[in-house]
Parts: C-alpha cells; structure tokens; sequence
C-alpha cells in the first residue's frame, strides 16, 4: 500500500490487523468499502452530494477504452513510467483522477510484467469511478478523495501521472518525493477535431501548456506528442464516445441524433505527455 495520510489530522493512516480499517494514531478511522476500496473524501470537502461522474459516463469510458480506441496512449503511457522507474527499488505512484481505472491497470500489469514491485494506487472524487475501478484489480489501492487535498503522507510518492484533468501543483508537489516525477497527458488542438466540428459551428484550436501552471514547483523534463487515427462504429461506440468526452455534454439532443447517425467516424488522437520533475 502506499504511504496515506489521514485527511482529518494529516498523520500516517495504518492498516488494523483485520484489514477493513485504516486508522492514524490520532483516532480517525475509514472503513472499508465493500467493494474494497478506501473513502477518504471529507463530507466537508464535497462541493455536490454525487461530485464526479456519474454511473452513466464511468460506463460509457468502461466501454470505450476496453474496446481499445485508447491502447496507443496506455502503451506509450506504461513506457515512459518504465523508463523513468526501472531503478527505482518499490517505487509508489498515484494515478490522480484515475477514473474507472483502465490506465492504472495497465500501469500494474506493465509493471508487473516487468518484474518491478510497485505500489499503486489510484484516486477519484467519483465513488462511481472508483466502485468500476476495484472491478478491474485487487492490487491497487483504489481511494475516493480529492486533488486539491491529497491523502497521501507528504513527499511519499516516486512518481504521479495526471490523465486529461486540471493541474494542481502545490498539492501534486506535497505528495511527491524531491525529484519525483510528475506525468501529465492532456489533449492537443487536432483531437477529435472530427467530433468537434460535427457539434460547434466554430472549433478553436488551442493548445494547453501546464508547464507555465507547474513551474517553478517542477521541472520540465520533456515533452512529446502522439497521432493516431481510429474509426469509431456508429451506434453504441459514438454514444459512448460522446458521453466521456466534455463535448458532448454540451449539445442539443437535436445535434446529438444527427451525430449518432453516423454509421462510423473517422477520429483523430492527438495526445501531449509532458514529464516534470519536483523541484
């Protein structure tokens, strides 16, 4: 398990001997999920009842990323890690905003097939995600909590990667070690232009940079890009698409059914990794 912390008093959390409870030395305790994962989410710290993505969404990305349109960012995703990490002895990494799990999996099974003991968990705000996520594997800590107030003991984790969400430097930067590494993957101005220009009469092209975001808590170490193309089936594929995309939640229903009309789609990925380095 990696290192927690608890979120009341921010000492280490610890394991009862029954396993169903982790405890810090303070008092605080979190049972166990049923499905086996850990709530650390205060009620305080919520900002809707249900915050995250709801069942509907966590379904539609199960589907789409299982059926393999994403498999190119997932390889080139483990790669990295591994080259990064190799010398790493038991390295702990965090999959921040890990969803439904499909990337922390085969972060695990890459890992794993390596030979290198990692200890790896994933987090979500979403309990759906997370309820999906422990579905997938029994050997990653899957955690329900928040970016902005990480459960996790400061300067712990070897390495973090942070898939299509927003950046928050000083709590990514508490949790990771001096020089641990921080992995972002964000979109880039062509993806899924197709889609896009199906639903907006004007598509703007913009390209993030969280560098400007990161820096100076980090240090940039290299960036790349990853292009592919991939044909998506009309039908279930285009509305799972849509659903785990902001795009399409953001449509009429009238543009919505002259989308899933489609027989199939043409897509284009356009993929950043970005590689930072704590300061």
């Amino acid at each position: 398990m990696i290192s927690l912390g608890c979120p009341v008093c921010q000492a280490p959390l610890a394991t009862a001997e029954d396993g169903r409870q982790l405890r810090c030395e303070a008092g605080h305790s979190f049972d166990r999920a049923r499905q086996g994962y850990w709530n650390l989410l205060l009620p305080q710290r919520k900002k809707s009842k249900d915050p995250g993505d709801n069942s509907e969404m966590i379904q539609a990305r199960r589907r789409f990323l299982d059926a393999g349109f994403y498999w190119l960012i997932a390889e080139r995703l483990t790669q990295i890690l591994l080259e990064e990490l190799k010398n790493t002895p038991q390295p702990e990494l965090l999959d921040l905003g890990c969803g439904e799990g499909y990337y922390t999996t085969q972060i695990e099974e890459a890992f794993s097939t390596a030979g290198l003991n990692a200890a790896i968990a994933g987090l979500d705000i979403s309990r759906h995600a997370i309820k999906a996520a422990c579905r997938r594997s029994e050997n990653i800590d899957w955690l329900v909590g928040t970016g902005a107030d990480l459960p996790i003991l400061p300067g712990s984790l070897d390495a973090m990667t942070l898939m299509f969400s927003r950046v928050m430097p000083e709590p990514m930067a508490r949790a990771l070690k001096p020089g641990g590494l921080l992995l972002v993957i964000w979109p880039g101005p062509e993806h899924l232009i197709e889609l896009r220009e199906l639903i907006y009469d004007e598509v703007r092209k913009r390209e993030f940079n969280p560098e400007a975001d990161l820096v100076p808590l980090f240090e940039p170490v290299r960036t790349e890009s990853l292009e592919f193309q991939f044909e998506v089936d009309g039908g279930e594929a285009l509305s799972d698409l849509l659903l785990m995309t902001p795009h399409g939640h953001r449509i009429r229903q009238e543009t919505r059914d002259r989308i899933l009309a489609h027989t199939s789609l043409e897509c284009s990925a356009d993929i950043r990794f970005g590689l930072y380095r704590r300061a």
